[in-house]
C-alpha cells in the first residue's frame, strides 16, 4: 500500500515537472500561449489531464495535460520547436540524477526508508519517462526533437509524417503494451525502454 502511494505521488510530481519544463522554456524561447494559460508551475492541478490521472490511479499509469506550443512566436520554430518538446524529457533526467543522490548514499539501516522508497521511485520513473518519451515516433517529444536534424528541404515531408504517423503509432503502442505483453508475454516498446532504464540507472549511480 505504502510502496503504491509513494510512486503515484512520484508519477504525479514527474509529470508536472514534465509539463511544467515545456511550459517554460517555451516562454523563454518567446512563446508566451502556456504562460497565459497557467501551465509555467509547478502546481500538479494546473498539468494534470483528468483520464491521464485517474488511470495513474486505475492502471498505475498516466499522462499529462499537453502543453500548448504557437511555434509561429518562436525566432527560429524548428529549432526552437525542438527544444521546447526536449524540455519535459530533460527535465526528468535531471530529477533521475538528482534522485540517484540519496538512493546511493542513504542505506537502510538508517531508518529513513520512506525517503530512500520515494527516491528510488523518483529514479525509475523518471528514467523510464524521459527514455520512452525521446522515442522518435508522433505524438512523443522525441519526434519533435529528432525535427532538429532533418534537413530543411525534407522538412515539410516529416511533418507530414507525423501527422499521418501518428494514428498508426498510437496503435502500435496499444497493441504492444497490452494485448501482445498479455498474450505472448513481451513487449517490444517495453522491452527496449526497460533495458536502456537499466543500463541508463546503472551509469548514473555508478557517477554519483
Amino acid at each position: 500500500m505504502f510502496l503504491t502511494i509513494y510512486y503515484l505521488l512520484a508519477l504525479v510530481i514527474i509529470l508536472t515537472v514534465h509539463e511544467a519544463a515545456h511550459a517554460w522554456v517555451a516562454m523563454r524561447l518567446g512563446d508566451p500561449t502556456a504562460e497565459r494559460m497557467g501551465r509555467v508551475s509547478l502546481n500538479p492541478l494546473r498539468h494534470l489531464d483528468l483520464l491521464g490521472t485517474m488511470m495513474l490511479f486505475l492502471a498505475g499509469f498516466g499522462w499529462g495535460k499537453p502543453v500548448p506550443v504557437n511555434p509561429r512566436n518562436f525566432k527560429k520554430p524548428v529549432r526552437d520547436e525542438a527544444l521546447t518538446a526536449f524540455a519535459g524529457p530533460l527535465a526528468n533526467l535531471i530529477m533521475a540524477v538528482l534522485a540517484a543522490i540519496p538512493v546511493s548514499y542513504i542505506s537502510p539501516d538508517t531508518g529513513m526508508n520512506g525517503l530512500l522508497t520515494f527516491s528510488s521511485a523518483i529514479l525509475d520513473l523518471s528514467l523510464v519517462l524521459f527514455l520512452f518519451n525521446m522515442l522518435p515516433f508522433p505524438p512523443l517529444d522525441g519526434s519533435k526533437f529528432v525535427v532538429i536534424f532533418v534537413p530543411h528541404r525534407f522538412q515539410k515531408k516529416y511533418q507530414e509524417l507525423l501527422r499521418k504517423g501518428m494514428p498508426y503509432f498510437l496503435a502500435f503502442i496499444v497493441i504492444d503494451l497490452y494485448f501482445l505483453k498479455n498474450l505472448i508475454g513481451f513487449s517490444f516498446v517495453w522491452s527496449v525502454v526497460s533495458a536502456a532504464t537499466f543500463w541508463l540507472k546503472t551509469a548514473i549511480l555508478v557517477v554519483v
